[in-house]
């Protein structure tokens, strides 16, 4: 069941959100060549304790309970790649998705990070995977229901060549980081026939479009939660968390939005 939020609960999980992009600009300002993903988390945690914030990722359940407050994918890792002693180097592509609760509200972004000079295929598919991102925040508040986004997302993701992820998903976000609905970047019969959910003022959504090179098919690694493409090619993870209100959609995840003087709420 769809859980539509106030505008005052917006308001605090846009402070979640500029939690979380203030941890994006610090992994920005960090990333080189040279610089391993433990010290990049590492960074991500301190900032988020600095500010009187919860990380979201460390202890998600699973076969190995999830050790950090950061996902670091590199190159073809898709997707839940854990921080350690792995290196970043010139030319790697490098997923980071966090996300944060504050004062009881959550907040999720991700973004894939150029290092240096990359190769021009990857760099095109960072920028095709940022604007279906994109497209589907444009599209939220002119379109009845969510297939219609996730179609015209998958359209234009495949017309340039590449291939929509369809082993995960965007999903609700509110007090927890995992929400009702299960937010697909892609359409099928199934989900027309039975996930579909109609957009609405008081939604509010983790979109986060996956997208591979070649195959859209993943396989687990050993360590039980990295994601990496079948083929071995390179992947991109661009993500926000978005509300859809009377006046449009608002990004919760980005460095300024409609609301923030409406509801008192001042960045820094």
């Amino acid at each position: 069941m769809v859980t539509l939020k106030t505008r005052a609960e917006i308001l605090k999980m846009r402070h979640a959100g500029f939690l979380v992009w203030k941890a994006h600009q610090l992994v920005e300002s960090l990333i080189r060549p040279g610089i391993t993903t433990r010290e990049l988390d590492a960074a991500v945690e301190e900032f988020f304790v600095s500010q009187g914030a919860e990380g979201l990722f460390k202890g998600v359940p699973g076969r190995v309970p999830y050790p950090a407050v950061t996902c670091i994918s590199v190159n073809e890792e898709v997707v839940h790649g854990i921080p350690g002693s792995r290196v970043i180097q010139e030319g790697d592509i490098v997923s980071i998705d966090t996300g944060c609760r504050w004062e009881g509200w959550c907040g999720d972004a991700a973004a894939t990070y150029p290092v240096g000079t990359v190769e021009p295929e990857k760099m095109r598919l960072l920028r095709v995977t940022k604007s279906a991102l994109d497209l589907a925040i444009e599209l939220l508040p002119k379109r009845k229901y969510w297939s219609e986004v996730a179609a015209a997302m998958q359209q234009y993701v495949q017309k340039e060549g590449f291939a929509v992820v369809e082993a995960f998903v965007g999903h609700g976000i509110g007090r927890k980081m995992h929400e009702e609905p299960q937010v697909p970047n892609f359409v099928n019969a199934r989900f027309v026939q039975s996930g579909d959910f109609r957009l609405q003022p008081g939604l509010v959504i983790a979109i986060e479009p996956m997208v591979n090179m070649g195959t859209r098919n993943v396989r687990l690694k050993r360590d039980f939660w990295t994601q990496v493409t079948a083929d071995g090619r390179a992947s991109a993870h661009f993500e926000h968390t978005v509300a859809l209100t009377e006046k449009g959609a608002y990004v919760l995840t980005g460095p300024a939005c409609p609301m923030d003087a409406e509801m008192g709420f001042v960045a820094g």
